[in-house]
């Protein structure tokens, strides 16, 4: 009997502890469980920070960028505004001059216009004054692209003193072009050239403006040999084809002229120590 009840109470051991142990393996499965998962949300939480960091790294730039393309946006309204306001500053010299210099060549009969042209405005064509403008607002504002184009920024007597000095040496140079009086036009060609010359080493020194100066005096003289061809206008005693052999010169001190106009008003009206 004593057997019989040792027996017993072993096997009433075993079932109790195989039922402690059945008790705690779901613990033990679900402490591992937990252990996992909140492995994975650790695992989770620096991709989240880095979407976080990624999301706002994207608004900034798109911050930047909007407000880089205002400022490039403003910035280009403002250089078309100061080229338009020097256009027509330059438009505006262009025709006071081609106003006061053909009225003065009308005048000294060095040109001659057909009877029904010379009730018009200041005894000139009309078409004379704005052709003569739109191709000194094209000199003026070609000549400082050209100077940052080349990479040599004009310096040499950059003052408002001095473009006027040039404007007085120019209208004195078509002055003498119908004053001075010759044996022939070859000799008044020759110190017409001297002159402008002179123009341009005393007020610019630039091959910029040398070779627009030239570059206009040709391209000047060709368009007036096909109007004066053409019957539109001519020119008392041509000695050269159908002009005056003295015109280029006039046309090559005129876009040197212009253009000191043009490289000043480039500067917005600074006054800086010229170079002598």
């Amino acid at each position: 009997m004593n057997r019989r009840r040792g027996f017993c109470l072993e096997l009433t051991l075993k079932t109790s502890g195989d039922q402690a142990l059945k008790c705690q393996m779901p613990r033990l499965e679900e402490h591992c469980w937990s252990c996992s998962t909140s492995s994975k949300t650790e695992t989770k939480h620096p991709s989240s920070g880095a979407n976080w960091l990624a999301s706002r790294a994207e608004e900034m730039m798109s911050i930047i960028t909007s407000v880089l393309s205002s400022a490039y946006i403003s910035l280009q309204d403002v250089q078309t505004a100061n080229l338009i306001r020097r256009g027509v500053v330059l438009f505006t010299v262009g025709v006071f001059l081609a106003l006061v210099l053909n009225l003065l060549q009308i005048q000294r009969n060095v040109t001659l216009f057909p009877e029904e042209v010379m009730t018009t405005l200041f005894s000139s064509a009309w078409w004379i004054p704005p052709c003569c403008g739109t191709g000194a607002a094209v000199i003026g504002l070609l000549y400082p692209c050209l100077d940052s184009h080349l990479g040599e920024p004009h310096k040499f007597k950059r003052e408002w003193a001095s473009v006027m000095r040039c404007i007085a040496v120019f209208v004195g140079i078509n002055h003498a072009s119908v004053k001075l009086d010759f044996d022939n036009n070859v000799q008044l060609s020759l110190t017409l050239a001297a002159l402008s010359l002179g123009l341009w080493w005393t007020f610019d020194r630039s091959r910029s403006g040398f070779g627009l100066g030239i570059t206009t005096a040709f391209l000047a003289t060709v368009i007036t040999q096909l109007l004066v061809y053409n019957g539109v206008y001519q020119y008392t005693s041509p000695d050269f084809l159908y002009v005056r052999s003295w015109l280029p010169c006039i046309f090559f001190s005129g876009g040197v002229t212009v253009g000191n106009i043009g490289r000043q008003l480039a500067m917005g009206g600074v006054e800086k120590p010229h170079m002598d």
